[in-house]
């Protein structure tokens, strides 16, 4: 983890910052070594381009510029590329970083990933059958050993978990566990692609298995981590998007208008730029400043504040969370890990 008062200043000043983007999720690659049902990255037979490190980081001057303050790197699995260091070590120094796996790489990335402020780990059951199921076969025990050896290394390690219908029952019990460790817990919602003619990309197809049909079931889920959230500074998932969820689940409608292309951006392999992965891509990052401002952009905003087409929990948590009052709302919901983590930081600084 790299913090200091440069890096929190910078953020800080472009949090302030309205009418610009704050989030930006880009998708190094969409090569994967697992065949998770969630996912369709590991089903496309020919890997997309992917611009080199050099081009990345370029990229990320940009976002910077444009108001940035958090960049997520995701796929695929974006350990795969032989350049994840330089690209983490660039990141780290301007935005909240955090970069995912699915534990299978990250103990042989360790100098890489010292930089990222959560190396998020790719977890969904505590028991290793289950999870296997979903995320093939000896998937748990490489992601236990992972968050393992993170932990003992010093490494920011939080553990992602996929909440599905497979796993509603083990989502109070995992949190727990992890929690108790010290260990954050960061959440996703099982979401499938509709049908759309073009996208930036596909994530997932519908799986009966893994749907969210229990709304009930998983309202519940939601009271229950409201309930951890007043003991446990590790559950990494507001109040306002647990109370939004359950109100969706019970009712169906919908306490968020979409904020993609306002408050949050998706980027593919190549570059190109989304409001989500399921709109055809608008700008490449690169001509981004420019395409910001522009009637078409606006356009693209005010249709994506209509889309009632997913569920996927990062949109719906930026959506949420959108602007300066926003980002001061989740520090509040977050204060007592964050004032953990400047501890620990600090500590490790005097060593």
């Amino acid at each position: 983890m790299r913090l200091s008062s440069r890096k929190a200043l910078g953020i800080a000043g472009r949090s302030l910052r309205p009418g610009r983007p704050h989030h930006a999720q880009w998708f190094l690659t969409n090569r994967c070594n697992r065949q998770c049902l969630s996912c369709l990255a590991w089903r496309n037979p020919k890997p997309a381009a992917e611009l080199p490190a050099r081009e990345v980081i370029r990229g990320l001057d940009i976002l910077r510029s444009l108001g940035i303050i958090e960049v997520v790197f995701s796929g695929g699995n974006p350990l795969l590329r032989d350049d994840i260091g330089e690209i983490l070590d660039h990141a780290s120094r301007s935005f909240v970083t955090t970069v995912y796996d699915n534990g299978s790489l990250a103990l042989k990335k360790l100098g890489a990933l010292r930089n990222a402020d959560f190396v998020a780990i790719s977890l969904d059951s505590l028991d290793e059958a289950a999870n296997d199921r979903t995320r093939g076969t000896g998937a748990w025990r490489s992601a236990m050993e992972a968050i393992d050896g993170l932990k003992k290394e010093g490494v920011s390690v939080a553990v992602s978990v996929l909440i599905s219908q497979a796993n509603l029952r083990g989502i109070v019990d995992i949190t727990k566990s992890f929690t108790d460790m010290g260990i954050p817990v960061l959440y996703c919602l099982y979401g499938s692609d509709s049908t759309v003619e073009k996208s930036l990309f596909r994530l997932g197809a519908r799986d009966g298995d893994l749907a969210l049909d229990d709304r009930a079931a998983a309202a519940r889920v939601c009271d229950e981590l409201i309930e951890l959230k007043r003991t446990r500074p590790g559950v990494l998932i507001t109040t306002r998007t647990l109370r939004a969820l359950k109100k969706y689940f019970l009712t169906g409608e919908r306490a968020w208008s979409c904020g993609a292309l306002r408050d949050f951006l998706m980027i593919d392999p190549g570059g190109n730029v989304a409001g989500c992965h399921l709109k055809e891509p608008g700008a490449s990052v690169f001509d981004l400043p420019g395409a910001w401002p522009t009637r078409k952009f606006r356009e693209l905003r005010t249709e994506s504040a209509g889309c009632e087409t997913c569920l996927y929990l990062c949109y719906v948590f930026y959506s949420l969370h959108s602007g300066a009052l926003g980002h001061l709302s989740v520090l509040w919901d977050r204060r007592r890990m964050i004032a953990s983590l400047w501890r620990s930081a600090a500590k490790s600084s005097r060593r």
